[in-house]
């Protein structure tokens, strides 16, 4: 499903699954060195972790189940962003690819934010 103003979907499964795969497809493009190495670990780790928790806090037992794993949706989502910015420090020549997935990291970070608040408001 889609807002026809706005490109994005609003299918989170298949958008966190989406930007895990692309940040996947961005750390092939990086030659691995020592510098780099760890950080696409972590990267990748965070980034793929957010789809994987979405789809647990959609067959969550409870709703602090639920709550939990969208709040871990929401710390990997921040911690992504992290390891995006450690990336615009040792490949200068991707920064738009970089700006990009920080993007989508910041705006899942916020939807996330917000269902948090939302189940803590009720």
């Amino acid at each position: 499903m889609t807002n026809s103003g706005n490109s994005k979907s609003y299918d989170l499964e298949e958008r966190t699954a989406k930007f895990g795969g692309n940040v996947v497809s961005f750390c092939k493009t990086i030659t691995l060195d020592t510098i780099n190495k760890p950080i696409i670990v972590q990267l990748i780790r965070s980034a793929t972790s957010i789809g994987a928790n979405y789809l647990e806090a959609n067959g969550a037992s409870s709703k602090k189940d639920f709550a939990n794993k969208i709040f871990i949706c929401k710390k990997e989502s921040q911690e992504t962003r992290h390891w995006l910015r450690m990336f615009l420090v040792c490949q200068d020549d991707k920064k738009a690819v970089i700006k990009s997935l920080t993007q989508e990291a910041s705006e899942l970070s916020m939807i996330f934010n917000k269902i948090t608040q939302t189940l803590r408001s009720k």
